[in-house]
């Protein structure tokens, strides 16, 4: 009887035993699949990363591009600045020292455009009474307008344009809904105004950033 109860019990025991390590195998399977696709999602991470960099990299070199077409352009020619617009395209170029642009104003928007440069969407040049107004995409810090929301009042904005230095201090930063196009219109007459626009990519607003002339 003994004999017969412990063969019964090395038999449970092994059942046990290959239960367990059956278990355990498909445990480290399960595993080492989560692992791999683990792998897997991480790889393309970072070569979707790396591709969204290479394309700010080219978008960056094709803004410095325009730019030094439109040096030598001005370097070589003395015609007037319809001419130079022209000339790739550029009305002139945009720097603010706060937040380190230093970019050329395409003169006609679109979406491709947009991708290269800040674009110029209405009003006259900068000698003229009007609400000069440019738009540039959000790269979230890497390039174009991403830092218009650090800008505060009094702080200066230069446009050069047909070989003079516009100076523009800020009056005004806000926040408006994607449709809301009255920032355009937005402007007191007779005077020299530039409004800054881009995309707030948390909120899917316009932050607008408003700015008036003062003496050459």
């Amino acid at each position: 009887m003994n004999q017969i109860l412990f063969s019964f019990d090395d038999k449970n025991s092994q059942n046990i035993d290959n239960s367990y390590s059956k278990h355990k195998s498909k445990k480290l399977s399960f595993s080492n699949f989560q692992f791999i696709i683990s792998i897997i999602i991480l790889i393309v991470l970072v070569f979707a990363l790396l591709f969204y960099l290479f394309s700010l990299f080219k978008k960056e070199n094709q803004s410095n591009g325009l730019i030094d077409n439109y040096s030598i352009f001005k370097l070589y020619s003395d015609q007037n600045v319809s001419s130079n617009e022209s000339n790739n395209n550029i009305f002139g170029i945009i720097e603010i020292p706060k937040i380190s642009i230093y970019y050329p104003i395409i003169s006609k928007i679109s979406d491709e455009a947009l991708k290269v440069a800040p674009c110029k969407i209405s009003g006259n040049d900068p000698y003229k009474n009007s609400n000069l107004c440019i738009a540039g995409h959000n790269y979230n810090n890497s390039m174009f307008f991403s830092n218009l929301n650090l800008l505060n009042n009094n702080d200066e904005i230069f446009i050069y344009y047909n070989d003079t230095k516009f100076v523009y201090y800020v009056f005004n930063k806000y926040e408006v809904d994607e449709g809301d196009l009255t920032p355009i219109s937005d402007y007191t007459e007779n005077t020299k105004e530039l409004t800054l626009i881009t995309c707030n990519n948390f909120n899917s607003k316009r932050i607008i950033v408003k700015s008036k002339q003062r003496g050459l």
